[in-house]
């Protein structure tokens, strides 16, 4: 029985449907009770759904049915918006917390997701070792929170007990309820299939030409597939890096989508709401040489091929 958190969110619900086509279906799935989420989980199969309050009150009472083969905690709060410090540490630090104690305590293998955006700035490098992790400075509330749980595994001496995964820009799938934290390119989908136009924002540094801000985007499948290999390596443990190793600019994300759709690029280029200037991140790029010395076999999505088969969902708002 394998338990995975925030199952019916965005990579979460990915995580099931991988799963599932491995013939997995002796899942418990944990989450919220929102039905907007909740359709992610259509046509899956699984044996119970857990309320995520619920499954914590069972967890603390360690009366969890029976003892999982493994946890694949993707729940929390994943807003970078969001200004509720209490919120993020009850949702991502002290949940997060509490299930990484039973798990260990009952000898259950923790793949938990931990975020890019704990690297802020990038001023410290984008480095999955020790020494970088200890310098990260996030630039929001959401970040901070998962750098507090990935500093708690390093002071208690946990990297070689459980699996942390810093997800970098995930899109894919799935991803239809989370409103403005959605992708750019599930945000600007309709736009450009209906007027042939996308809105990018403007750079506020002269290094940077209004576009050329620089992502590591990483689709959804290949997220999944790097939870898969964990699952299926419960060795190989510590903090690891979930990006392509590439980064890519917002221009290049929006000529996929201008392909992907048959349409000719044209873009406009907005102010950015100035309580997200001060928190922008200009690059993000994953380095991927210790996910790669761990024995992690197979290549990346090229970002076109990704968007393309991206579009394929979104044209029928299909789930996988």
């Amino acid at each position: 029985m394998i338990v995975v958190t925030g199952a019916a969110g965005f990579i979460g619900s990915c995580i099931v449907a991988g799963l599932n086509e491995r013939g997995r279906e002796d899942l418990i799935l944990v989450d919220g009770l929102d039905e907007a989420k909740k359709r992610n989980l259509q046509h899956k199969k699984y044996r119970r759904y857990y309320d995520k309050k619920d499954f914590l009150d069972l967890v603390l009472q360690d009366q969890v049915e029976e003892r999982p083969e493994a946890v694949i905690h993707m729940g929390a709060c994943s807003s970078t918006t969001l200004q509720d410090a209490r919120y993020f540490k009850e949702n991502n630090l002290e949940y997060t917390r509490s299930l990484a104690q039973w798990a260990l305590r009952s000898n259950v293998r923790l793949i938990y997701a931990s975020s890019a955006a704990t690297y802020g700035d990038g001023s410290v490098g984008y480095k999955d070792d020790e020494a970088t992790i200890r310098r990260c400075k996030p630039l929001n509330l959401y970040g901070q929170s998962k750098q507090d749980f990935d500093l708690w595994v390093l002071e208690q001496g946990l990297l070689d007990q459980v699996a942390g995964l810093k997800f970098f820009n995930v899109f894919g799938p799935n991803e239809y309820h989370k409103g403005d934290m959605r992708s750019v390119v599930a945000k600007a989908y309709r736009s450009v299939a209906d007027e042939g136009k996308i809105n990018l924002f403007k750079s506020y540094r002269k290094d940077y030409k209004d576009g050329e801000q620089k992502r590591d985007f990483i689709y959804v499948k290949d997220a999944v597939d790097i939870v898969l290999f964990f699952l299926d390596h419960p060795q190989i443990n510590g903090i690891f890096n979930v990006g392509t190793g590439k980064a890519s600019t917002w221009n290049e994300l929006a000529g996929a989508l201008f392909t992907a759709v048959g349409k000719k690029p044209v873009i406009q280029y907005i102010e950015m709401p100035a309580d997200l200037e001060r928190r922008y991140q200009y690059f993000t790029q994953a380095d991927m040489t210790k996910l790669r010395k761990s024995g992690y076999p197979k290549l990346f999505t090229p970002l076109k091929e990704a968007v393309a088969d991206y579009v394929r969902y979104l044209r029928d708002h299909r789930y996988w």
